[in-house]
């Protein structure tokens, strides 16, 4: 059973505030597709059009505290349009696997990634990596340079269908990206106040002026996971970057695990809400702000049924120092992490995770 707390003052007006509550008796070491009465996690929604800046701060403040996850409502794109970006990621993964190979990510990372590609839980992933596929898109460099020293590696080119195998797939891609890129900037001021910090602290071309933004279009097939063989949608990870967004369909398959020392681990559901994203908080956050807020370990489970989601990946600079925030650190809470560059960690992630390209020439 779903339960919604919704103040409304007219029909005109939006959410003022929107808590999501779901509630189930169960709680398991490992649920899987199995599951009959799976558990799932009460996260905040945060209203990006709400003219009560105290009440989001508050909400979100708490939601990173706490979960390090919660929904946007209200963010400014329309659900005809996420529609149809959904629709256009459902075209791209129906090509045959020979077409999209030719679209191969590169060292920039960008372009298609075939199943098993990616291998996030290595620990519990013994055999084989994530069942799902997808596909990078970052910021189109309006005047891309030499980069033959490798020192900008996300920054580069995209890789586009051609637009007589995908016609209109791009222009409806890059201004969704363009679209969520303002989501994020929205959210990441919300969150500089919650941190006692100016909230333009992101808005610097250093942070999120000028950031790393990747669009992940993700297909997850119709595998059944199971934990226990560790074969898993997407194995046990948490984010890399400051916040991630995410969009998915209307099926069950991300779990959250709010407690990663714990034993046994309690993993419970986040429950799909159309027209909104899930935001998370990434590691990069959590160590600008001294382990203050939280960057959650969670994976995805799939149930044998095709599951299509929208991941929007938002980093700060490539040369950003992601050092401990003033406002986060004291003589009883000194740093616990030395600074170090957004484009050295980002690299050092990747790396750790992704098949080496030279693979798919063999």
């Amino acid at each position: 059973m779903v339960f919604c707390s919704i103040l409304l003052s007219n029909r005109r007006r939006s959410f003022f505030f929107f808590f999501f509550l779901i509630s189930f008796s169960a709680t398991m070491e490992n649920p899987t597709e199995n599951d009959s009465n799976p558990k799932f996690l009460a996260l905040n929604c945060i209203d990006l059009s709400s003219s009560d800046v105290n009440r989001s701060v508050s909400l979100l403040k708490q939601a990173c505290l706490d979960t390090g996850f919660f929904y946007a409502v209200n963010h400014g794109i329309t659900e005809e349009f996420m529609d149809e970006v959904f629709a256009q990621s459902k075209r791209l993964f129906s090509l045959p696997l020979s077409d999209k190979m030719k679209l191969l990510r590169n060292e920039k990372h960008r372009g298609y990634t075939p199943i098993l590609d990616e291998l996030l839980d290595p620990d519990n992933q013994i055999r084989v990596g994530d069942y799902k596929e997808g596909y990078y898109i970052g910021i189109e460099e309006k005047n891309p340079g030499d980069d033959s020293d490798g020192e900008r590696p996300f920054y580069g080119p995209n890789i586009w269908p051609a637009e007589d195998l995908l016609p209109g797939w791009r222009k409806i891609m890059e201004k969704f990206h363009t679209q969520a890129l303002e989501v994020a900037r929205a959210i990441a001021r919300l969150i500089a106040l919650a941190l006692d910090l100016e909230n333009d602290f992101f808005d610097k071309a250093e942070t999120l002026g000028e950031p790393i933004a990747i669009l992940r279009l993700l297909h997850y097939e119709g595998q059944v996971s199971e934990p226990a063989k560790g074969i898993f949608g997407a194995g046990a990870h948490t984010d890399y970057g400051l916040i991630t967004l995410l969009a998915t369909d209307e099926n069950l398959g991300l779990q959250i695990c709010k407690d990663k020392d714990a034993k046994p681990q309690i993993w419970q559901y986040v429950a799909p809400l159309k027209g909104t994203f899930v935001v998370n908080l990434g590691d990069m956050l959590e160590r600008w702000s001294n382990c203050i807020f939280k960057s959650t370990l969670h994976r995805v489970l799939v149930n044998g049924q095709d599951r299509y989601s929208i991941a929007y990946f938002v980093e700060p600079n490539h040369d950003c120092l992601v050092e401990c925030l003033p406002t986060c650190k004291s003589d009883k809470n000194p740093p616990k992490f030395p600074p170090i560059r957004c484009r050295t960690y980002l690299s050092q992630r990747y790396k750790e995770t992704h098949v080496d390209l030279s693979t798919y020439k063999k």
